[in-house]
């Protein structure tokens, strides 16, 4: 099917996305089903067609960056950060804190830290930073426009006080909320990163990259957040040699940046 090495050259030029630092077996059978569900042969005649087929190259950007988001995912762990990590981190650093949602696809994630947020807060002190190498799904993330299947986790005191529905049936979530949130591009593999965070959310995204990515992204996040700050992380994922990188175990799925 031609040369993958070429093809990754050719998407890191085009796209600024290095897949070399993806685990290979399971991007290569992404990109080879996707090349064959659109019927190109090669690797080369599908990457000429990315650079001017523009719906073509929006479907590979959703597809390649793994667009997978969802209210309150594995509820149980959100309980854990509204009953503990939120408490432990306004104690520490004040209402107004500094958060960083890291791969937030079409925005669930950081639109469920703030209706989270907002049992201790009013909406207007909180700014949830969230980012996503995909300017596509954060389009989508900024008009707040979801599904039947996409409420189905939120609670419903959430869905009462946030949410209306629209002529099409769509679940739209309030401008109130919307404002708390402010969205960026940013390749979490290449870019500078927000400095003095007091909470860092990325979850089910380093399951894709290989060890030394995902090592090297573990350790930026480290610097990024302050002396006390909390990295939460996914329920298939841990931190392998945290104590080494310098991170403390606060609790499951939930790391900390020591004080001392």
């Amino acid at each position: 099917m031609g040369s993958y090495e070429e093809f990754k050259k050719g998407i890191f030029s085009l796209t600024g996305i290095d897949l070399s630092l993806y685990k290979e077996m399971q991007m290569k059978r992404r990109i080879e089903s996707l090349i064959n569900k659109n019927g190109y042969k090669t690797y080369d005649s599908y990457y000429k067609a990315l650079k001017e087929n523009k719906d073509l190259y929006e479907e590979f950007m959703n597809y390649i960056t793994i667009n997978v988001s969802e209210f309150f995912r594995n509820m149980e762990q959100w309980d854990i950060l509204e009953d503990e990590i939120f408490p432990y981190l306004i104690d520490r650093f004040g209402k107004k804190l500094r958060i960083w949602s890291s791969a937030c696809s079409t925005g669930q994630e950081p639109y469920s830290l703030v209706m989270l947020l907002g049992e201790y807060v009013p909406l207007s002190h909180i700014h949830v930073l969230a980012t996503d190498i995909d300017e596509t799904v954060m389009e989508k993330a900024g008009k707040g426009i979801y599904s039947g299947k996409d409420i189905e986790k939120i609670p419903q005191k959430y869905l009462d006080k946030y949410f209306k529905v629209n002529d099409d049936g769509k679940y739209v979530i309030s401008n109130e909320v919307k404002r708390c949130v402010e969205f960026k591009k940013l390749n979490l593999l290449s870019d500078d990163y927000p400095k003095a965070q007091e909470l860092i959310v990325c979850r089910n995204v380093m399951i894709y990259f290989t060890k030394e990515a995902k090592d090297d992204i573990y350790k930026k996040f480290l610097e990024s957040l302050k002396k006390g700050g909390v990295l939460f992380i996914g329920s298939t994922e841990q931190i392998i040699g945290h104590q080494k990188m310098g991170y403390e175990t606060y609790k499951s799925f939930f790391y900390k940046k020591p004080i001392n």
